[in-house]
């Protein structure tokens, strides 16, 4: 996907980009910058000094010398003072000219540190808003990878609110136990009856209803007297055939989301940049009719296009899955559709703090 969170070290970042939070002078400083200049050898430090002196927001470029990259942009973020020193301002600076200079050297890929969150006290919440408004605004208009890189979930720090509001919603509707445990029931028939409810939510209906019917009469053969099986069979045999119900055959999900993207009236790069979709994966998607995403990608087009919660169902059903309270990833995405907020990287970073997988592709 064009971006992306990971637990990593970045300096094992095989990119064509890394970057590099840098000392305004040319010197090695501490954290991300000596680990940098470790990894790359002292060469870095030969060409850093050919640079000179980098001001705070500014961004500056030197080869990668032994890191897994070809280039190694400098930027120097900010320390937080009080907040009226510009320090959001100078540290969106460094987000976007290192991307300008990423994109001036043909880079396809790069990685950032959480720039200024670290030693530098710029509170983390708003150090990864700056991070991800500035990826947003680039990607709308670029293509590149982008990976956001920390050592543990803990680099990430969401609002209180937001984070204890999601946890509560989960922990409302969640159901943790295993095999009949997992529905929070005790006994089979209610299990039966739950699985029915969660079939009946998946499919249109007009499947169901035609499951339902086929389900009544084999039940009707089974438990009945001879005579009522001859009259279930021969219900049966006057049910659709298989070749009629195949020509009614419903959309395919590539046929359902070209439709909804023609009647929101939006274009394609609308839709699949802020769906966080490659546009190759895009293309493959449009132009193959029976082609079948993955569901974090499925869901990340419904989040594009705003749907609500029974429309995202419709969509993400036509390639065979579903939403449940089985899932802590259903339910967080279900948390965000029912508010209609879809902030596309907000719901990530809750899906990161939540130990789940990223929406995209």
């Amino acid at each position: 996907m064009p971006f992306e969170i990971l637990r990593n070290d970045l300096t094992n970042m095989q990119v064509d980009a890394i970057v590099n939070a840098a000392n305004p002078r040319p010197m090695i400083g501490y954290g991300v910058d000596r680990s940098v200049h470790q990894k790359a050898g002292d060469q870095l430090l030969i060409a850093r000094k050919k640079i000179g002196d980098i001001a705070f927001g500014d961004a500056a470029v030197t080869p990668a010398f032994n890191l897994k990259a070809k280039y190694v942009i400098h930027t120097v973020s900010p320390i937080w003072q009080d907040g009226k020193q510009n320090e959001s301002l100078l540290l969106e600076n460094c987000y976007s000219k290192s991307l300008q200079l990423a994109l001036e050297h043909h880079c396809k890929s790069i990685a950032f540190p959480l720039l200024s969150a670290g030693n530098h006290g710029f509170p983390k919440d708003l150090a990864l808003q700056i991070a991800i408004s500035a990826f947003s605004k680039f990607l709308m208009k670029h293509e590149i990878q982008i990976y956001l890189v920390v050592f543990s979930r803990n680099a990430l720090a969401l609002s209180e609110k937001l984070f204890h509001s999601v946890k509560s919603y989960i922990d409302d509707t969640y159901i943790e136990e295993k095999s009949l445990e997992e529905y929070g029931v005790s006994n089979k028939c209610d299990v039966q009856d739950i699985e029915l409810h969660q079939l009946r939510e998946s499919l249109n209906p007009r499947r169901y209803a035609e499951l339902e019917y086929n389900t009544r009469i084999w039940e009707a053969m089974i438990q009945k007297e001879p005579p009522e099986t001859d009259k279930a069979l021969s219900l049966l045999s006057a049910s659709p055939k298989l070749e009629d119900l195949m020509k009614e055959i419903d959309e395919t999900f590539s046929e359902g989301l070209i439709r909804l993207i023609d009647q929101k009236g939006l274009k394609d790069p609308d839709v699949y940049k802020k769906a966080n979709i490659d546009r190759k994966l895009f293309s493959k998607i449009k132009n193959n009719k029976d082609y079948k995403p993955a569901k974090a990608t499925c869901i990340a087009f419904a989040i594009a296009l705003e749907l609500n919660l029974d429309e995202t169902r419709d969509l993400i059903g036509k390639a065979g899955y579903a939403l449940t309270h089985s899932s802590k990833f259903d339910i967080i995405i279900e948390y965000f559709i029912l508010r209609k907020n879809y902030n596309f990287f907000e719901i990530n970073e809750v899906l990161f703090a939540f130990d789940q997988p990223l929406i995209g592709a």
